[in-house]
Formats: C-alpha cells, structure tokens, sequence
C-alpha cells in the first residue's frame, strides 16, 4: 500500500519504540500532574506536531541536508539542548506553594495550553536525533520499486506519529489519575518537580555533548 512494505512490523516497532521514555514523555507526564490530563494532551498534540515537521522535512530531503552537514546539526543541536535546560532549571527553581502557618504568596499560574502546546512542538522539533531517526528508520520499510518514495515516506511517518499520539494520550490521562490518586504534600510536589528538572537537565546536556 503506497509502496510501502512489512506495515505490521512497522506499526509494532513504533509502538515500542514510542514507548521508550524521553524528554517528549517526560514533559507530557510533568504537565499531566501538575495541570491535569488537558495540558498533558495539549503537550502531546504539541510533540505530534513537531513530529509532522519532521517527517515532512525528512521528505523533502531537508533531514537528508541535516544530517549531511556538521554545522547545521550542531546548531540544532545545541539550540535543542538550550531548551532542555531552559526547562529544566524552570522546574528545579519553582517553589512549591506556602504553608497555611506562613504568610499567603501568589499562587502560581497555570501555563496556558497554547504555550504547553509550544513546549511539546519545541521540545520535539528542536532534537535533530528525531530526523535522523526517521532518515534511518522510516526507509526500511519503503518498498524499493515504490512509484511514490516521499509518499510512501510521508504515509509510514504519519502512521508513526498516530500511534505516537495514542500512547502520549495515554501517558496524559494515566499521569493525571496517578497525580490525582496520589495527592502528594506540597514537599513531595517541590522535589518531583526537582527531580523531573534535573532529568531534563541531563537530557539536555546528554544531547549538546552526544556526537553526531
């Protein structure tokens, strides 16, 4: 179909290989329990979509273009990595909310789900291991006679990104129940959101320090 071939076997490696954790899931579980299951989905929506971005640039060859040249995947790269520490030292700095016994403070205001929706697309689209992943993934299960390549490319990536979108929605709403069932103290929250800022900073810096 469209050229391309071994489906099953595709759909089920995308699945695993989905759901492998990464920065993608940890920010769409992070927003799940602090917003609710809502965020979470917006950050999936947000991930998918830069999954698209990849998978059309992929396509076109511009993936092709980044993986080629040094500079450029360095650049993304570094810009990906900047991001991920950006968010991660916005977690680990966050205070939790005040005790009843001290003064009142500000409450924290919810991010929207139109930025929660950016995070999600930055935090995807901003990794050049995701392009490259898809330059040397996708094309395994492209048949060699196929009439159409970028189709059939373009087909595989969307059915990718599909049952991304399932899991990630899953991910949403089983963090959201957990955070809910939980009902962690307001020090348990301060040093969740710590630990998660720190797993972001690691992302980070694996990805500005990992080799092309």
């Amino acid at each position: 179909m469209f050229g391309t071939q071994d489906l099953a076997l595709f759909i089920v490696s995308g699945l695993l290989l989905n759901i492998a954790p990464g920065p993608d899931s940890l920010l769409i579980m992070s927003r799940s329990a602090s917003q609710g299951w809502r965020a979470g989905s917006a950050a999936a929506l947000g991930v998918g979509t830069g999954t698209l971005v990849h998978v059309l640039a992929a396509a076109l060859g511009l993936s092709t273009l980044l993986a080629a040249s040094s500079t450029a995947f360095t650049v993304v790269k570094l810009v990906g990595a900047a991001y991920l520490v950006y968010i991660g030292l916005a977690l680990l700095l966050r205070r939790g909310a005040p005790a009843a016994a001290e003064a009142p403070a500000a409450p924290v205001a919810p991010l929207s789900w139109r930025r929660i929706w950016f995070q999600g697309f930055l935090t995807n689209v901003l990794n050049p291991k995701v392009a490259v992943f898809f330059l040397a993934f996708v094309p395994q299960f492209i048949a060699h006679d196929a009439p159409h390549k970028a189709l059939a490319f373009i087909v595989l990536g969307c059915i990718f990104n599909v049952n991304a979108m399932l899991w990630c929605h899953f991910l949403a709403v089983s963090s959201a129940l957990a955070s809910r069932r939980v009902q962690a103290s307001r020090r348990v929250t301060l040093w969740l959101n710590r630990a998660i800022g720190a797993m972001f900073l690691g992302f980070g810096l694996r990805l500005a320090l990992s080799p092309r």
